[in-house]
């Protein structure tokens, strides 16, 4: 009988495309977002800062991630599968960077809406999920590569990143912008609408939103270009133009 963490993991890795927009989206609606007011405040201008800076590093640890050498985190009908050991690029600095790369991202977005309650649960709850997912992937690929596996995860940790394998994890590598792109472009895009959409709640409700008019039609603006530009690119990847990515 396998854990109970396995069997956990197995399951939100099978439905974690549903599962996880779902949750956000719940924390999101039940728990508003902090309102500014009209005298500002420096503590939390600086929050904000904090915030978008976790945004962008896991978005820049997931561009690296997919640059170098992306791996289909799909599996094999929606289960955990892998057909080879990847243990070059990003892989070889840390086991599991995309989902390191995730949580910085989901952290940032639960810190800029930034109510206390969305941030430690939604925290808590991804770290959860994650640890989770991890178990059952370690579980399969020991069982799969055995003592290869072995050998992989004493030289490179689980969430922690040993940058000093790097270098040599990288040899002979070219990164792709283009696969970046390609690969990444919807979670780049749901991101973004995430922190505006947030942004745009806590104008609209806050004793600044009349002096505010023409920075809320700016984020409507922003985020219409982003929804063009989504699609934009997704027709050029059905169309093949990403496909040497």
């Amino acid at each position: 009988m396998e854990p109970v963490t396995v069997t956990i993991g197995n399951f939100f890795f099978r439905f974690r495309n549903l599962a996880f927009p779902l949750v956000i989206v719940a924390l999101f609606l039940t728990r508003a977002p902090t309102i500014p007011t009209a005298d500002g405040d420096a503590i939390e201008r600086l929050r904000e800062a904090v915030a978008l800076l976790f945004v962008f590093c896991g978005l820049g640890l997931r561009a690296l991630v997919i640059g170098y050498a992306y791996i289909q985190r799909g599996g094999k009908n929606k289960r955990v599968y892998a057909k080879h050991l990847v243990t070059e690029g990003m892989f070889g600095v840390c086991r599991n960077p995309l989902y390191v790369g995730n949580m910085l991202l989901y952290f940032g977005l639960f810190l800029f809406h930034g109510d206390p309650a969305v941030v430690l649960i939604g925290t808590c709850l991804f770290l959860f999920i994650y640890h989770c997912i991890v178990r059952a992937e370690e579980d399969f690929l020991w069982e799969k590569f055995g003592d290869a596996y072995d050998r992989y995860r004493a030289d490179v940790p689980r969430w922690s990143m040993r940058w000093s394998n790097l270098a040599a994890s990288t040899q002979g590598m070219r990164f792709s912008f283009l696969r970046v792109l390609a690969k990444d472009y919807s979670t780049i895009a749901a991101a973004a609408f995430a922190v505006i959409a947030t942004e745009i709640y806590r104008i609209a409700f806050s004793d600044v939103a009349d002096q505010s008019a023409s920075y809320l039609v700016l984020l409507a603006l922003v985020m219409l270009v982003i929804g063009v530009a989504t699609a934009v690119i997704s027709y050029l990847k059905r169309a093949g133009a990403f496909k040497e990515a």
